[in-house]
């Protein structure tokens, strides 16, 4: 297929030039005759066009990602294709593009939809994880950086909007096959978990009945592997000198060092090679029927069943913590960078699968009532049920702490504290030494005695469901100003259910001596070459449990943890919204765009769990629910002023909101008694707070345009964005009204210190983007079918929390910038990219699954595909293509803070080869 460019080489190469320098003149004394010259279009380049099409188009300020036909996005991954955009970035979850940024904001403060349909997610919050959606299946993605009043969808930083095929806007039947094969650059980790696998996507689009029936169904199924090299630490304790831990029992000798300055010793690690599959098997059909010129309808479904089934083998090896002992060789920087410790170390052979099903199903309905009136009617449901299951089982060399053999392990830090290289005395590799159970005492010692624990399972499972109605009605205007309003009522209904456990595993033969590795489970050996420990006994640890080796005991019995992590959020939220769009003109300069307000009224309710101990010791679950609503009022303006055809200055100017994460919202609380406390107040309560309200906003962007060829354009914008009614984690003190303590005694008083999130605080985010889109033909003709896209974004922010502290915005990147260079000739594409971004603080999941923050390290992540179209020798439909991803083999950090390295995942390089053949 080839396109007309209404530009003449020269003329562009001029445009450029302009726009580059900042140059706005558009005007001449005599018109310049605009020569027509053929582009040819197909593989990148018309996705280009597409995207830029859009872009150009609409009324807000978006980003675009646009695929040249179903199951053609630019990369493997949705998530990869999202962050190339202006002001985007991922963040990678166990090696793989999941959670998504905009312009400095964490995923919790934007919206996912899917065909303009909010989403539910898999996560504890409202962030989508995007590992969950197959690029197969999407024709495109719209990222929206200002809102409209009519997008029932909310977030501060903005609204990504993933769309599906609509047949009947293709030209002809399509059936098409996509195999792909993917490897990772490690050899295989765990000799029991595969490093390769297959993607295999089958679509078929038509249409019937003289093009008044349109069918759309892609059906896809995937094998991913991913592997990591995982340094971690436990953490960093700062000592002097010679010191003791009596609160973990360890200690640290300097020898006859004698430092005279604070220095920090290490805690602990738990290195270990991870290997996991993600299977992932997906159907999407689209049902579009247009039966005469006044009604439309589209009827989409989307089906997707996930597992990422994950083996993690290492060793964990308590320093300064858990009763060892660290004798100091040299401190470098602050840090004790070699050292000796001795202590008994624990195996571990830890097993690990999130499952989820998410189910989508939307109808939307238009009526034209006349020349000046439509109507539309539009409903959905959606739902996901995920389960966690995270186990981990132990092994050593006696049952208890001080029994059995006690290693010591020399190591030494790394320069750059990315990681730690030991050299242990004990052979981890022996069935003979190293045996199944508990190597050091970590029960409970109520339900499991203290040298009881062999291993742990972790079982947070969610359920989220939400259904949305809308019903809307669009009208002709015959004003100078207004061409049309638009006007209607949203409601949609959501729930999000978590169920939180925890189970000790204890061995059937206790309280017997540790227990050999039965030979049926025994898998050979891991290799932990990459951290000096040699080789360890790797086991089958699912099946242990599977099969009945194991007894397990609810942690919930002598814990409150799960209880205030267990609980109903229920949201209902009915919008009335009006908007007018402009199209006008005002002294030659052609004026588009917006002007409208949202109505937003929120009920929001929460079950959740109260909690006493009684004379046992065991704690007792207390329902609570608790109700509360609110409502805003949300206008917008967006203006698009056209000063030529090809220039553009954009405005646009709005108040938004973020709703707090789910797991805030919740109405779960943690009731403790300390009688030892020195501050007066004797009880805590800790948990949600089912009272917080939205994030609010109010956003200013401005935008100039330079639109020099369908595949061409340059812009610079500049955003700010006002900030109030933040939610952090806060304090107060309240009477709880009993002086009963949880045990049946008497409190000193009735006062508590209660913690959880609350609204406060402020302050402002602003920053700068510049993106271009540079076919080299416009420099020389001999360049024709090679081209350049980029961006560079810079942010800053001044954030304080209630009490004036300084803070930093999750998942602000001061700098943000990409780059890709490609070159299609129709048959040939070939493409690198690169995506950076500086570093940031970003959310992780930790012990027990909970979410915490961290901060994380800045990247540069590269790849590249080659891709060859075989319609030009004959094979009309066939294509390959091969594709590196990690390329510079770039390891995701974080760290504890003052360079303090946590964790240290190296995942390796990944390659995919593919055919794709359109019948």
């Amino acid at each position: 297929m080839s396109h007309k460019s209404l530009f003449t080489p020269s003329v562009i190469s001029l445009a450029v030039a302009g726009a580059l320098t900042g140059s706005m003149h558009v005007a001449a004394e005599e018109p310049t005759v605009i020569e027509e010259v053929v582009v040819v279009a197909s593989g990148i380049r018309k996705s280009v066009i597409d995207s830029i099409d859009v872009k150009r188009n609409e009324k807000s300020f978006v980003e675009v990602v646009s695929a040249e036909d179903i199951g053609k996005l630019p990369d493997s991954s949705i998530a990869d294709s999202i962050a190339r955009l202006p002001g985007l970035a991922a963040q990678r979850l166990d090696g793989r593009a999941s959670r998504v940024t905009i312009r400095g904001f964490g995923e919790n403060e934007s919206a996912t939809t899917f065909n303009g349909r909010e989403q539910v997610s898999i996560g504890d919050n409202r962030g989508v994880e995007f590992d969950l959606y197959p690029s197969e299946i999407m024709s495109g993605v719209v990222v929206y950086k200002t809102p409209d009043a009519s997008i029932d969808a909310e977030g501060i930083a903005g609204v990504i909007d993933l769309r599906t095929i609509r047949p009947l806007d293709v030209d002809e039947r399509k059936l098409q096959i996509n195999m792909q094969y993917e490897k990772t650059g490690f050899d295989k980790l765990n000799s029991d978990v595969a490093n390769d696998g297959l993607r295999g996507t089958v679509s078929y689009i038509d249409k019937f009945a003289d093009d008044t029936i349109g069918v759309a169904l892609a059906v896809q199924t995937m094998e991913s592997p991913n592997q990591e090299l995982r340094w971690n630490a436990w953490g960093w304790d700062g000592v002097k000198n010679l010191v003791d831990f009596p609160e973990w029992g360890g200690s640290v000798d300097t020898g006859s060092y004698d430092y005279t300055q604070d220095f920090r010793v290490l805690g602990g690690a738990k290195p270990f090679v991870r290997s996991s599959i993600l299977d992932r098997d997906t159907v999407m059909g689209v049902l579009e029927l247009a039966p005469d010129d006044n009604f439309h309808a589209t009827f989409d479904a989307l089906y997707v069943d996930f597992k990422d089934t994950k083996t993690l083998r290492g060793i964990e090896i308590p320093g300064v913590w858990a009763g060892g002992h660290t004798d100091v060789v040299n401190v470098q920087d602050g840090f004790v960078t070699e050292g000796v410790i001795t202590n008994e170390a624990v195996v571990r052979n830890d097993f690990e699968y999130r499952a989820a099903k998410l189910r989508s199903f939307g109808a939307n309905m238009e009526w034209v009532i006349d020349d000046s009136m439509t109507v539309e009617f539009d409903v959905s449901h959606s739902d996901v049920k995920r389960e966690i299951y995270s186990m981990e089982v132990y092994a050593g060399t006696g049952r208890g702490a001080g029994v059995g053999a006690t290693d010591t392990i020399a190591y030494t830090v790394a320069d750059d504290l990315s990681g730690v290289t030991f050299n242990p005395s004990l052979d981890y590799s022996d069935f003979n030494l190293i045996k199944l159970g508990a190597a050091l005492s970590w029960g409970n010692g109520n339900t499991v005695p203290g040298d009881g624990q062999d291993g742990f399972l972790n079982a947070p499972n969610i359920e989220d469901q939400m259904d949305t109605l809308k019903l809307a009605a669009e009208q002709a205007l015959d004003g100078s100003i207004f061409s049309q309003v638009t006007y209607g009522v949203q409601y949609k209904s959501r729930s999000k259910q978590k169920d939180s456990e925890g189970f000790y595993l204890t061995l059937t033969s206790y309280p017997d001596d540790l227990a050999p590795v039965p030979e049926q489970y025994r898998l050979g050996t891991a290799n932990l070459d990459f951290i000096g420990m040699g080789q360890m006994i790797a086991i089958d640890s699912e099946a242990l449990v599977r099969d009945g080796y194991y007894t397990l005991t609810s942690e919930s019995l002598t814990s409150n943890s799960h209880l205030s992590k267990s609980w109903l959020v229920e949201e209902d939220i009915t919008s009335l919204f009006v908007q007018a769009d402009i199209d006008t003109e005002l002294n030659g300069v052609a004026i588009t765009g917006n002007v409208g307000v949202r109505y937003v009224d929120s009920q929001q309710s929460s079950d959740g769990y109260g909690n006493y101990q009684d004379s046992d010791g065991l704690f007792q679950a207390v329902p609570t629910h608790v109700e509360h609503s609110y409502n805003h009022v949300l206008p917008s303006l967006n203006l698009n002023f056209g000063f030529t055809e090809t220039d553009n200055v954009r405005f646009g100017v709005a108040k938004t909101i973020s709703r707090p994460r789910m797991d805030q919202m919740n109405a779960s609380m943690s009731v403790s008694y300390n009688p030892a406390s020195t501050s007066g107040y004797y009880w805590n309560v800790g948990g949600g707070n089912t009272t917080v309200e939205p994030k609010e906003a109010v956003g200013v962007d401005i935008a100039y345009e330079k639109y020099f060829a369908e595949d061409g354009y340059v812009a610079l914008a500049y955003f700010h964005k006002d900030i109030s009614n933040w939610i952090f984690n806060g304090q107060a003190v309240i009477d709880i009204g009993t002086t009963t303590t949880p045990e049946g005694g008497s409190a000193v008083n009735s006062l508590a210190v209660v913690s959880g999130p609350v609204n406060g605080g402020g302050g402002i985010l602003s920053g700068y983007e510049f993106s271009f889109s540079l076919p080299m033909r416009v420099l020389s003709d001999s360049l024709n079918n090679f081209g350049l896209m980029g961006s560079y974004t810079s942010l800053d922010s001044d954030m304080q929390d209630a009490g004036g502290n300084a803070y930093e915005i999750p998942g602000l990147s001061k700098e943000i910038s990409t780059l890709t260079a490609y070159y299609d000739d129709g048959s040939l594409s070939a493409r690198v990219s690169a995506r950076k971004r500086g570093d940031f603080r970003g959310d992780i999941y930790v012990i027990g699954f909970n979410t915490e923050q961290y901060e994380m390290h800045g990247e540069t992540l590269v790849d590249a595909q080659l891709g060859y179209d075989f319609s030009e020798m004959g094979v009309e439909g066939l294509s390959v293509f091969v594709q590196g991803q990690n390329l510079t083999n770039e390891p995701f950090i974080t760290d504890f803070g003052g360079g303090a390295i946590r964790d240290y995942q190296n995942y390796g390089k990944t390659y995919l080869m593919g055919v794709s053949y359109e019948f």
